[in-house]
């Protein structure tokens, strides 16, 4: 079930329309989870940092002993022919994925060089600059790359996600605030975390248990190049909750202000704003 609209899927040599099936009830990743995904931004006419989530969907493929069999530039092209079908200043999301096609050693570990690849558009509205979320702590936690891929973006991390994010919700928050084995904040359910401390911008440090998003390390230049202050620091739940400000980036949404955690609420969120708009700056330079 898609949650876009105006879908276009690339899928063996050629564009189709709409949100056609690609999988098959046999498939690897169908019956074993072994499927990888990225995703860009088409909003503005602008499309940052395409090559490089075309290129980390390649290195999640091999991460998960799955065969990439599309070149990082072929990938780019692919999407940018889609990408020019849809209206001007339509925002769409986009999305590579590859899943094993064929198992071996009884079915559990992936053939290699047995592969599906499509790539899929979704017209996706960007959420409003002011838009806002609220967040809590959650009973579930990241894992370990000795427990799961945390170097890739594999669909198989997902049901994690979503039981913090359910259990965040079912408490009336928007997110979950989550913790590594350890008990440091490592990210959210669904972004990377930030906070601001007396006019610095603070991050937890990349340990292995998370994705380090391709966005989050955008603005860690953007900030930087600016003359702000970026500290990669382990962080605690107290850290966030003595925090002047918090908010998420990410791919989707690129920035998220957050209003409340727990019963913390934070204040005009300044230096919030001024992330979004360095990073909106900066994208200008990546047309279409």
């Amino acid at each position: 079930m898609s949650f876009g609209k105006n879908i276009r899927t690339y899928f063996e040599g050629q564009w189709h329309e709409g949100d056609i099936p690609v999988m098959r009830a046999a498939d690897h990743g169908m019956w074993q989870g072994s499927s990888v995904f990225d995703g860009a931004r088409l909003f503005d006419g602008l499309i940052p940092d395409l090559d490089q989530h075309m290129a980390r969907v390649n290195r999640s493929a091999a991460a998960l002993m799955i065969t990439p069999t599309v070149e990082t530039e072929a990938m780019i092209e692919i999407a940018r022919e889609g990408l020019r079908k849809y209206e001007k200043g339509a925002a769409v999301y986009v999305r590579p994925m590859y899943w094993a096609l064929n198992g071996s050693d009884l079915g559990v570990a992936p053939a290699m060089g047995a592969t599906g690849f499509a790539l899929c558009l979704e017209e996706v509205p960007m959420p409003p600059a002011d838009a806002a979320t609220t967040l809590t702590t959650t009973s579930f936690r990241r894992p370990v790359l000795a427990d799961n891929v945390c170097n890739a973006k594999a669909g198989c991390l997902y049901p994690n996600n979503a039981r913090m994010l359910v259990e965040a919700q079912k408490k009336g928050f928007g997110n979950a605030l989550v913790q590594d084995a350890m008990g440091n904040v490592a990210e959210t359910a669904t972004a990377n975390v930030w906070m601001v401390k007396d006019g610095e911008f603070f991050t937890p440090i990349a340990n292995g248990t998370f994705l380090s998003g391709l966005t989050r390390r955008r603005h860690m230049i953007n900030l930087r190049a600016a003359g702000y202050t970026v500290q990669e620091a382990v962080l605690t739940l107290d850290d966030f909750r003595n925090a002047d400000e918090v908010f998420l980036t990410g791919n989707f949404a690129k920035v998220t202000a957050v209003a409340k955690f727990d019963d913390v609420t934070y204040g005009d969120n300044p230096l919030t704003r001024k992330a979004r708009e360095i990073y909106m700056d900066w994208a200008l330079s990546s047309p279409l």
